[in-house]
């Protein structure tokens, strides 16, 4: 990580954001200098204690000294104080300036690659901004200061100065040693351990598959296989860091002990003051404490710098969003123009040279046999994945550059893998908004769940666990429905919105297609049931992701069946790729 009272490149937003606060940041470099220099005080004080008080027994010089001594004491305090609120403060701002970034980019991963451990990114920041805002960074400020407290220990003997500087440099060679050792290893080891904890948060998703087909076992001698390679590399590291630890702190108590021995020969040979002796014997210790924070901080430093490669790395791979100029609330005019579009980083295109419009009033039906690319459509519609060369457009607009907390009220979505979230039923069909009570029935009784839900134990306040536990799949899917119809959005798009429904259910969703039909509101209907595609007035056939048929309903339906029959009744169309056929 590059020093961030640096210009950082204005690509990187992790250290722009750090770069905002450098004159902070240089403050707290100049009170942690003024502190060095009060730490100058104690050895200064037993200096005049030993060579000045004794010699003289004169008790106003050590009554004065104390006082003097205790005012510098009260202002090191002072400043220690500031120090540290000047740095929480900081902390907050850095998280204040980064976390909707970290989420947002979480996000958008997640969207591109489903089981990505989004939390990751907000660990990972809170791992950067509590090491150049904690302890850490004090030592990374202290540590320019050990020769001044060496040039110190020069001026009262020059070999005791030698000695201390060599005491010195084979601590910072031990430390460079530690780094060599362990920084492979360390890395090795926090790479399994995100991915290890990415299978069991995936997996146990799925806890009740697992139990049922007892593939418990499997799963967890994968995760176990991941867990122990963790457990290898950090054992090493913490092997290799213990011995040299062992070897470090033997070799600094001992330079300690036999400095305070080297500089009694030295009064013995009458080179040094007794005062001088014991002053200098505690600056060494002054000198070699930066040096041994630096090293226990170590650890931490490769860990933040894991967290900020990782960090850095989604940033780039998710760059924030340029969001356009307001638009109004879209109609529902929806028009794809030759589009191409895949799940983001497939090689290839799944849906291909797709062309069709609807409007407002229409019901467009989506058929297709599996892997036909139907759920590839919707996500492009809705601007979940781009498109090319073409992008998606409602009302003419690039839907995908739309900004989504604009666009999303006027959007209903039921995907095929149904998600609620935990919270009531209000707010689940409310989209966790503020809301009004009378909006949400609304949406209840469009949903045909309204009934059902004054049922649940406490009507709209019942709660809902994590990942929809306490209710049906059947409620799951109907609740999810009227959260796409809160607000009598203009777009609705249903991912097979009747695979888990009952017959009462199917029905319920036919009449909540027809009202949306009757107030103009455009609906994408995704299924392979027959009963629900008599409510739409649009088909579009999908066959290896090429529309092979798209035009009125009743025709699209008459022209499958002269053909199954031996009778053509439609007519191809040339293109640039795969023949769509138009009805009508």
């Amino acid at each position: 990580m590059n020093n961030f009272l640096k210009p950082p490149p204005a690509d990187n937003e992790i250290l722009s954001t750090l770069y905002k606060f450098k004159k902070i940041f240089r403050s707290v470099g100049f009170f942690t200098g003024c502190m060095n220099l009060l730490l100058l005080a104690p050895s200064l004080y037993m200096l005049q204690v030993y060579d000045r008080v004794l010699s003289s027994r004169n008790e106003f010089t050590l009554l004065m000294i104390s006082f003097i001594v205790l005012i510098l004491f009260l202002m090191y305090a002072a400043l220690d104080a500031i120090r540290s609120q000047t740095v929480i403060e900081v902390s907050k701002k850095i998280d204040a300036e980064l976390n909707d970034r970290a989420f947002n980019a979480a996000f958008e991963q997640n969207l591109k690659t489903k089981g990505v451990n989004a939390g990751q990114a907000l660990n990972d920041l809170t791992t950067i901004r509590q090491f150049v805002t904690g302890p850490s960074l004090y030592a990374f400020f202290d540590a320019p200061w050990f020769p001044f407290y060496l040039f110190v220990i020069f001026l009262f003997n020059f070999w005791l100065g030698v000695y201390s500087a060599v005491s010195v440099l084979i601590l910072i060679f031990l430390a460079y040693v530690n780094e060599r050792i362990t920084h492979e290893p360390l890395a090795e080891a926090s790479t399994k351990s995100v991915q290890s904890a990415n299978v069991v948060t995936n997996n146990l998703r799925e806890s009740e598959v697992l139990e049922s087909m007892g593939m418990l076992p499997a799963i967890r001698s994968r995760w176990f296989a991941l867990h122990s390679q963790f457990l290898e590399f950090q054992t090493i590291a913490s092997s290799r860091a213990a011995s040299l630890g062992a070897i470090t702190k033997f070799t600094r108590t001992a330079l300690q002990s036999f400095a305070l021995g080297f500089a009694a020969f030295l009064v013995l040979k009458n080179e040094l003051s007794p005062g001088m002796m014991i002053a200098a014997t505690l600056l060494l210790g002054k000198a070699t404490g930066p040096v041994e924070m630096m090293i226990g901080s170590w650890r931490q430093w490769r860990g933040t710098v894991s967290a900020y490669e990782r960090l850095k790395k989604l940033f780039a791979e998710n760059p924030a969003r340029v969001l356009g100029m307001s638009l109004p609330r879209p109609k529902g005019f929806i028009s794809l123009e030759g589009v191409f579009a895949a799940p983001p980083g497939a090689s290839k295109p799944v849906l291909k040279n797709i062309t069709f419009g609807v409007g407002p009033g229409d019901v467009l039906g989506v058929v297709g046999p599996s892997a036909a690319g139907k759920s590839t459509l919707a996500r492009v519609i809705l601007g979940i994945w781009p498109s090319t060369p073409n992008p998606a457009r409602i009302d003419g607009a690039d839907v995908y550059r739309w900004n989504k907390d604009e666009l999303g009220p006027a959007i209903g979505y039921v995907p095929q893998d149904i998600e609620v979230f935990p919270g009531t039923v209000s707010e689940n069909i409310a989209r966790f908004t503020d809301f009004k009570a009378e909006d949400v029935i609304a949406a209840a009784k469009s949903a045909g769940i309204h009934e059902i839900v004054l049922r649940m134990p406490e009507g709209y306040d019942t709660r809902i666990g994590d990942g929809g536990h306490g209710i049906s799949g059947g409620q799951k899917q109907r609740i999810a429905l009227a959260r796409a119809l809160f607000g009598k959005p203009s777009v609705v798009v249903l991912d097979e919105p009747n695979s888990n429904l009952d017959d009462v259910g199917e029905l319920a969703l036919i009449a909540a297609i027809d009202e949306l039909k009757a107030r103009k509101a455009t609906v994408v209907v995704i299924t392979h049931r027959i009963p629900i595609l008599q409510g739409t007035t649009k088909l579009l056939v999908l066959q290896d992701g090429t529309a092979r048929m798209f035009g009125p309903s009743a025709e699209v339906i008459q022209a499958l069946s002269n053909s199954a029959g031996g009778k053509k009744a439609i007519e191809t169309q040339e293109s640039s790729g795969p023949p769509t056929t138009q009805i009508g």
